[in-house]
């Protein structure tokens, strides 16, 4: 029997503590609920719901797209962030987005401690219509899938328990002040004017640059080094993981309007339209370049729309979201191309879809904004006033950065206490041998290419 070390005594036992802690917080009644508007209540719960199922979808988009040997490890990655920021989110995490402000940079922690108040607290200033506690959950299902989008970029080289560590680190250090910037109306981005409708800067432009970092810190896999091309163990699965991520961003972006509401309504249709405008963007621009109409292609191109429609889903007009999903699928096309010529190994390119993506849909929403769709939001540079264009384009600047050093610190600050690479004969075994001791093809039944069925075991 091999010895337990330390460091894995230590994961468990901060659960623990923070479990037993959870029994001693205060106990308060709900808040009135006749201050609740009963439509909107119903739509944001199942936005929530909605919000969800997109972790799920990730897990099976980026599950399909990585070397059969590296399934499962890729998948499970996305889908612990669920557990991690759940138990977070509640811990510290929704006061550090959402508490009492610090000076615009971050929440007072001590505010939701243990979610001590969230349900009896008075609703969210921007969100009057719906329990506080409705509100912060709807906030979590962002907080749960923005470090699973990283994964893609890191995937078939990264410790499950050093990308267990990223998570919590990324959620505290990263998202939460972005979140408090953004969203809060003491946020100093808030307060410099940028309008980010669902999550353009806070999770898309986040993620996108936390992947740079971490593909940069845990340098090139074996095959990259080598150009080996490895195909994608199960397209059907990037079809299904598509089709759940465009379900689930109707709640994503159309629940981002915190109401039952017309504004909900105009937010849903931007979703869907530049979602239909990126596949076929992606598809037919492959087509220009000399290549096939390609399954993959459509899906990348169908999930760059939602990236991009994301910070503008509530400011622009419906007509608009075409040329936005359109324009910014060819962008993401080419930044891709740009990629495979250089020597960063980022895995299924989750910088140049979600990180370039999220950029253009930032300045695209300070070009087509208009008060016309959103009397709370800015007209944009298409309707006269290019000053909201920049005030979009400095805030794309900030949280670029930001995201990218405190992203590239973590990791470097993981990998100091433990290798946050697995060693080259795991990485060659497979990350869900080496890291979950299971396969991905255990127990299931195996067509072989003479046509005979046999059963396989692993």
């Amino acid at each position: 029997m091999n010895k337990i070390q330390l460091k894995q005594i230590v994961p468990f036992v901060i659960f623990a503590i923070v479990a037993i802690a959870a029994l001693f917080v205060p106990l308060h009644p709900n808040f009135d609920e006749g201050k609740y508007n009963a439509a909107d209540v119903g739509w944001i719960m199942v936005a929530t719901a909605l919000v969800f199922l997109m972790t799920p979808g990730l897990a099976f988009f980026y599950g399909g797209m990585v070397h059969r040997k590296n399934v499962l490890s890729t998948m499970i990655k996305s889908i612990v962030s669920a557990g991690v920021i759940s138990v977070l989110w509640v811990t510290v995490g929704f006061s550090l987005a959402f508490g009492d402000t610090i000076h615009g940079f971050i929440g007072n922690p001590s505010t939701y401690l243990f979610f001590d108040g969230v349900n009896s607290g008075h609703a969210w200033s921007l969100a009057p219509t719906i329990p506080l506690t409705l509100f912060a959950l709807f906030q979590l299902m962002f907080a749960i899938i923005t470090p699973g989008l990283v994964v893609g970029a890191v995937a078939e080289r990264i410790r499950f328990t050093s990308y267990i560590a990223f998570i919590v680190l990324f959620a505290l250090f990263v998202y939460s002040p972005l979140a408090h910037w953004t969203w809060h109306p003491e946020g100093i981005l808030f307060k410099m004017g940028v309008l980010d409708f669902a999550g353009g800067t806070v999770v898309h432009i986040s993620a996108g640059m936390a992947a740079l970092a971490g593909a940069i810190v845990l340098k090139r896999r074996k095959v990259h080094m080598e150009h080996q091309e490895i195909p994608p163990s199960n397209i059907p699965y990037v079809l299904i993981g598509t089709g759940l991520l465009w379900f689930g961003w109707f709640g994503f972006n159309a629940g981002s309007a915190l109401g039952s509401t017309s504004l909900a309504v105009s937010a849903f249709a931007t979703t869907n339209i530049a979602a239909g405008a990126g596949g076929l963007s992606w598809m037919f621009f492959d087509v220009l370049r000399g290549r096939k109409p390609s399954v993959l292609g459509f899906c990348i191109g169908a999930v760059v729309g939602l990236v991009a429609i994301t910070p503008g889903a509530g400011f622009v007009a419906i007509p608009h979201s075409i040329f936005i999903g359109a324009l910014a699928a060819i962008i993401s096309n080419l930044a891709v191309s740009w990629k495979q010529k250089t020597t960063l190994d980022d895995t299924l390119d989750v910088f140049p879809c979600h990180g370039v993506g999220g950029i253009v849909g930032m300045l695209l929403t300070g070009v087509f904004a208009t008060k016309t769709v959103n009397p709370a939001g800015v007209d944009g540079w298409f309707y006269g006033n290019p000053e909201f264009f920049f005030t979009q384009l400095k805030g794309v600047l900030i949280v670029g950065i930001f995201s990218f050093v405190v992203s590239f610190l973590i990791f470097k600050i993981i990998n100091i206490f433990q290798p946050i690479r697995v060693s080259s004969e795991e990485e060659e075994e497979g990350l869900d041998v080496s890291q979950h001791n299971e396969k991905y093809s255990q127990g299931t039944l195996i067509v072989m290419s003479t046509g005979v069925e046999v059963e396989h075991q692993g």
